[in-house]
């Protein structure tokens, strides 16, 4: 994409902020065939929509990532797995599925063949709350299918090599074309491949590919939350024979902290006092995701009150300040008071001219 200002997603495709899916998928149908590279062949201007559209289209019909956009815009996406198209084979291999739906079969994108493209992973990593809170580099351990590294990822025993597929001759595919558009149907032959094996690798049996571990050290930007993913490009699963390599998602899980809840990107916690704190007032320190913090019980504090910090709680993703921590207060009445207690609390009731149970005498000491 170029380096202009971003457009609106929901403008891109000409729906409403409260468009469904299908009216999502049914824009980008219509806009996929009129921007369609091979019908408008040399033409940067139709291939820059193309690839437009089809960004707008991978964020508004993914619920997690319209969240994101929804809540803070093109700065929202950033580690959710979104990522820009830097060529047009690079969309239809993410939306393959989606292209034989709209025009009713395979390779419904370009008429040429493409490599084919590693699997992508998924591994959930845990994080406290006060790393998400300050961001955290974590050390991940994941196993993967690699290429071969006796074969090169050509499937073939060393000192031979695959042959061309006699069917397809090398393409992979067998196509015939309608209109603008070319019809291809994978080779059964040699599966997509272009190439047949006639001596197969001993070590990975022909596939190119074979378990490894890896361990890769990841940043984690500040203000993530349960669900969200990192997308790591290329550290997928290998595809042999050369293809591009898939991506790794990262599922972030925070584990919480006791008495600390989360709402967004605000905090809550909850703080007792006794009746004579929430009186006369008092000063207390509380734990916070930042550290210690001071705070004030004003006199006269009542049960139902709420103690609000100013940027105490998780940063904004897009970068912009942080959420609240909220106190919530609760008053704890005694069950039992001293003799002495109850003395001075029927004096206090005296001065104030408040009418006590006669029942209420004795009823502390019990």
């Amino acid at each position: 994409m170029s380096d202009r200002p971003k457009r609106d997603y929901y403008e891109i495709l000409g729906v409403s902020k409260n468009a469904d899916i299908r009216e999502i998928k049914s824009a980008y149908r219509k806009l996929a065939f009129q921007y369609h590279p091979d019908r408008n062949p040399g033409d940067k201007e139709a291939e820059e929509k193309f690839k437009e559209a089809s960004e707008a289209y991978e964020v508004l019909s993914d619920p997690q990532k319209r969240e994101m956009y929804d809540r803070y815009g093109h700065e929202g996406l950033k580690g959710t797995g979104f990522h820009q198209y830097s060529d047009i084979d690079d969309i239809f291999s993410s939306f393959s599925d989606i292209f034989e739906d709209f025009f009713g079969f395979q390779g419904a994108g370009r008429g040429r063949r493409r490599s084919s493209r590693g699997s992508d992973i998924s591994r959930k990593i845990d994080i406290s709350i006060y790393e998400a809170a300050q961001g955290v580099e974590k050390e991940v351990e994941i196993e993967r299918l690699s290429v071969c590294s006796t074969c090169n990822g050509s499937g073939s025993k060393p000192g031979t090599h695959p042959q061309n597929c006699p069917v397809c001759h090398g393409r992979g595919q067998v196509s015939t074309r309608a209109g603008f558009m070319v019809i291809s149907t994978t080779c059964s032959k040699c599966r997509g491949k272009g190439t047949i094996i006639v001596e197969k690798c001993e070590i990975c049996s022909g596939s190119g590919t074979v378990p490894q571990k890896k361990s890769l050290k990841v940043k984690i930007p500040p203000g993530v939350d349960t669900g969200m993913q990192l997308r790591l490009s290329g550290e997928g699963e290998s595809a042999p024979g050369g293809g591009r390599s898939g991506d790794l998602y990262l599922v972030i899980n925070v584990i919480p902290d006791e008495g600390m809840e989360r709402d967004g990107e605000d905090i809550h916690t909850e703080v007792r006092i006794s009746y004579i704190e929430a009186i006369l007032g008092t000063s207390l320190k509380i734990k916070t995701i930042w550290g210690e913090k001071d705070i004030e019980i004003r006199p006269g504090t009542q049960p139902s009150d709420v103690i609000r910090i100013p940027e105490g709680g998780m940063p904004r993703l897009n970068g912009y300040g942080k959420g609240d921590h909220i106190v919530h207060i609760k008053v704890e009445i005694p069950k039992k008071v001293s003799s002495e207690e109850e003395r001075l609390l029927k004096e206090i009731a005296e001065i104030a001219h408040i009418k006590t149970s006669k029942k209420s005498r004795g009823f502390f000491r019990k």
